[in-house]
């Protein structure tokens, strides 16, 4: 990274995106798909099932995979395979890879494999969809729905209600203002006021408030003034939509930077939002050491609809 390149995080985001919102994500992505799954039976997530053949260390790179059960509205049970590929330039094994990905799943669990692909880099002309081989009369071919970024206009994305919308406008600014953090700063405003005017539920603009505020990274005096820009924003539109218990955390932890106490202020923030935190997951929070994983937790308490399902976040990572 240059001097003058503002760091971004587009993995995790992306990743908490589809396990937040995978329905809408199907909808704005793969609506055929979307249309073909029976809703009222839910869906599954099976990461561990996944990770048990795909291990971080044998691909060198950090993985945005997801892999989920669905039904059918003929009955079928479906997984499928989300692979989201986020980094800048056209990788010549992608296709490989998703083929590869997917007879590990059948060969493991005996189960068809739909793989969906999302190409969030900047090559125009970069748009794997199959892989294959020919050998003595015989063939192999894997054929995969792709989408890709560069494709949604600012219009589409600016007229669409679906929380995607704004995940993929974050994405792409972060992208175009990877060496000018002011442009970053005047972007990343216009997408967070926008959350107000969408109808968006509060628990939706919390949310992605946080999933924005993690993709589209600024500078520590960027961030404060964007900060107390949005306090602004909400009081003269009435719309308190981040209390001022979630504000504190946000002054205490995503201005002040990564430091040392963060356990701290991850337990301050639930008991002041649940009142009672159990004493199993005031333990395991102090346990954590990873200064990424806790600026993590700290943003999931701020926003988190419930200390259920915080929990359910901290049993995740246990295992």
């Amino acid at each position: 990274m240059t001097n003058n390149e503002t760091r971004a995080e587009y993995d995790s985001p992306w990743k908490e995106a589809i396990s937040f919102y995978f329905q809408p994500f199907l909808a704005f992505f793969f609506p055929r798909v979307h249309d073909a799954i029976d809703w009222t039976r839910g869906y599954e997530f099976l990461d561990k099932e996944f990770q048990k053949i795909v291990r971080e260390g044998e691909t060198g790179r950090k993985t945005t995979d997801k892999l989920v059960k669905v039904w059918l509205k003929n009955g079928q049970e479906t997984w499928i395979l989300i692979h989201i590929e986020v980094q800048s330039q056209p990788e010549a094994e992608f296709a490989e890879r998703m083929y590869v990905y997917n007879c590990r799943i059948y060969d493991r669990y005996r189960q068809k494999v739909l793989s969906l692909a999302v190409l969030a880099d900047e090559t125009k002309s970069w748009r794997p969809r199959k892989y294959g081989y020919k050998i003595l009369g015989g063939a192999v071919l894997l054929k995969f729905p792709t989408v890709k970024l560069l494709d949604y206009t600012a219009q589409t994305l600016a007229e669409s209600n679906n929380p995607f919308a704004v995940i993929v406008a974050a994405h792409r600014e972060t992208q175009k203002t990877r060496q000018n953090p002011d442009s970053r700063y005047q972007e990343k405003l216009t997408i967070a006021k926008s959350l107000y005017r969408r109808g968006y539920q509060r628990r939706d603009i919390l949310e992605l408030f946080r999933l924005i505020d993690w993709m589209m990274t600024l500078p520590r005096s960027l961030e404060e003034n964007f900060t107390r820009e949005i306090y602004h924003y909400e009081e003269e539109n009435k719309m308190p939509y981040i209390t001022s218990v979630e504000r504190l955390g946000i002054e205490k932890g995503l201005q002040q930077g990564l430091q040392q106490g963060r356990q701290e202020d991850i337990i301050a923030v639930l008991q002041v939002r649940f009142e009672i935190v159990p004493e199993v997951l005031i333990e395991t929070v102090n346990g954590i050491q990873d200064d990424a994983i806790l600026a993590n937790l700290l943003r999931q308490a701020i926003a988190i609809p419930s200390l259920d399902a915080f929990q359910k976040i901290l049993q995740g990572m246990e295992n």
